[in-house]
């Protein structure tokens, strides 16, 4: 079994893990149970009811959470022309076309989210063995592949999180830091709920949401009770 330090077990004292909370007891439990010296992460991981090695129980998107993430997201854009202009108006903190591409061939990759046009994509294409393993390859079904890039660029700015459901069928998100407060990370959390529950598959048979878990960076990971989610998302 793994060893734990200290701090962690000091956290866990007390806490049964296998006890199931509402979501909001979850999310204070969680941020209770923060420990580091830096201001940890808050994450969500949602196993659904789906098989994604099926393209029609494949669940992916995106959700600009009302909140934010609390970090600086550094943003690239892949265009020509006028959309250049267009996207550094609106904040893109590098843009470019093949000198770009040239530059992430290179090894550069400072950068956290990136959006393309789609007359540039068999250019990005070029790069997806670097853009693909790190989650930076832009996606028409994120939102990230399109036209209207100064929207796009302030939803990443404004904190809009792409997701997609694993080979095991979990999804994870983040939701913002334990600075922001049970308040802000729920409300986070129910538009990110709102969201995975609006993409469905119509391939998905029986229950949608299975299990569900709330931890930070360092800290352990709270179960929540699945008859609650409803009600959590209605109210």
């Amino acid at each position: 079994m793994p060893k734990h330090g200290k701090n962690f077990r000091k956290a866990l004292e007390g806490v049964d893990l296998q006890e199931r909370f509402s979501i909001e007891d979850a999310v204070s439990k969680s941020l209770a149970a923060s420990f580091a010296k830096f201001d940890e992460t808050v994450d969500v991981a949602i196993r659904l009811g789906v098989d994604p090695k099926y393209s029609d129980q494949m669940v992916r998107g995106a959700v600009t959470l009302p909140h934010g993430l609390g970090k600086t997201v550094r943003v690239a854009v892949f265009c020509k022309g006028e959309k250049q202009a267009e996207a550094k108006n609106a904040g893109a903190d590098i843009v470019g076309a093949e000198d770009l591409v040239a530059k992430v061939k290179e090894g550069w990759l400072e950068f956290d989210a990136a959006v393309a046009t789609p007359d540039v994509m068999a250019l990005v294409g070029q790069i997806g063995r670097q853009l693909g393993p790190r989650g930076l390859m832009p996606n028409a079904k994120t939102g990230s592949v399109t036209f209207d890039v100064a929207k796009a660029v302030n939803e990443l700015k404004a904190g809009r999180v792409d997701f997609k459901v694993d080979k095991a069928g979990v999804l994870h998100a983040p939701l913002g830091k334990v600075s922001f407060g049970s308040e802000k990370i729920l409300g986070n959390l129910k538009a990110l709920l709102e969201t995975v529950n609006r993409l469905k598959p119509s391939g998905a048979k029986g229950t949608y949401m299975l299990s569900m878990a709330v931890s930070t960076t360092m800290g352990p990971g709270f179960k929540i009770d699945m008859t609650q989610v409803k009600k959590f998302l209605e109210g």
